[in-house]
């Protein structure tokens, strides 16, 4: 029982710490005062922390400023160069990089085009060093202040062990990616899911801030969740947790690419999509499929319908089961065709169990095709302060 206690305390302690230095980040310079006032913390505690982060170099003092009559409060800062992580997200044809600096801003975006399918993973890991080593020489970047790499990668992944267990997006399987790039580069690397790190970034930057438990869903050419709970990505037991694809919808339909019959990707990913129209009439893409709907052609006002009915299924599921205070959509899907939003929250007011439907926000991604790239970089820099 003992040990379950000074667990609970660590993630709570963990927990103040984290929140007390993004707070600092944001609205530097700020008083002791005004953090007890913004967390309810007591002033003991916002003391303490505010100790451990100006002796670990993470914060620093700076000059007084009156705050009432004859009053003077130390005011708290960070050095936004104290230390940069980088950010990496593989996708399907490209990969994007991101050097955020200690405050959270990106210092530097790139994008290389790159289809890990038709290529080793060594090769990809290979392109990664190389092209960090070239934004480290371009932007000047002292290299012992960054802190590590971070990269979200599609599929299951092993965190803890740095390993890509299996991406059907990329094609591999049991790839220890992070031993690849650590070798090369000599700066400790960490791996993730694309999806657990894109909801961190939405929830330390983006638009979960405030939220306490924000689920995510991604729609576009896969489907895919999230969950993170007052700041924690909840992983499951292998860290699997939200592979909301291949939960099953109609044991008797469609035909997955996972060898299951009615796997709810089969109704709402893009392929899904485009195969049901091309039943009707020949559709290049979901772009083509949008524009017959503005048109008012009846066919694809259905499938559009039809496709938001089964979102607001999903919805309704994860609410029924995680109660989140917010779900965010995001993906090709929503963020190509925001059209399709009022239409899901239609279909959200009819589907959804009615104890649950003022319980709950619908939102859609502040960051976008940012986000995995973020929530890489801060991954990195929430290690560091919680090992600093």
């Amino acid at each position: 029982m003992k040990k379950i206690e000074k667990h609970d305390q660590d993630v709570i302690r963990l927990h103040n710490k984290q929140m007390i230095l993004e707070i600092i980040k944001k609205s530097r310079p700020i008083s002791r005062a005004e953090i007890t006032k913004i967390t309810k913390l007591s002033p003991t505690s916002v003391g303490r922390i505010v100790g451990e982060l100006c002796e670990q170099g993470l914060v620093r003092e700076t000059a007084l400023t009156s705050v009432g009559v004859g009053r003077k409060a130390i005011m708290l800062d960070i050095d936004p160069q104290a230390v940069y992580t980088i950010g990496v997200d593989i996708g399907k044809k490209a990969i994007k990089f991101g050097v955020m600096e200690f405050s959270g801003e990106l210092l530097h975006e790139e994008r290389v085009e790159h289809v890990a399918l038709q290529t080793t993973p060594e090769a990809t890991a290979a392109v990664i060093s190389e092209t960090i080593n070239l934004i480290i020489a371009n932007k000047n970047l002292d290299k012992s202040k960054i802190i590590g790499i971070g990269i979200g990668v599609p599929g299951v992944i092993d965190h803890e062990r740095g390993i890509v267990q299996y991406s059907s997006t990329l094609g591999w399987r049991n790839i220890p990616l992070a031993q690849f790039i650590q070798d090369k580069l000599h700066i400790l690397t960490v791996i993730d899911n694309d999806l657990k790190v894109k909801i961190l970034a939405e929830y330390l930057l983006g638009s979960a801030q405030g939220s306490r438990k924000t689920a995510l869903i991604e729609l576009g050419t896969g489907v895919g969740s999230s969950l993170i709970i007052d700041g924690d990505i909840f992983r499951g037991g292998s860290n699997s947790a939200g592979e909301l694809g291949h939960t099953t919808l109609d044991p008797n339909g469609n035909m997955c690419e996972c060898g299951k019959r009615g796997c709810l990707q089969t109704y709402i990913d893009e392929s899904a999509i485009l195969h049901e129209a091309n039943r009707i009439k020949e559709t290049a893409d979901i772009q083509q499929l949008f524009a017959a709907a503005q048109n008012e052609e009846n066919w694809a006002q259905d499938i559009i319908s039809r496709t938001s009915l089964y979102i607001g299924i999903t919805i309704n599921n994860i609410v029924c089961m995680y109660n989140p205070d917010a779900v965010i959509l995001c993906g090709d899907l929503v963020e190509n065709y925001s059209e399709i939003v009022p239409l899901i929250e239609e279909q959200c007011g009819q589907v959804v169990w009615e104890p649950f439907r003022d319980t709950f926000k619908i939102l859609t991604s502040e960051l976008k095709s940012k986000s995995i790239v973020v929530g890489a970089a801060m991954l990195v820099m929430n290690n560091y302060v919680d090992k600093s």
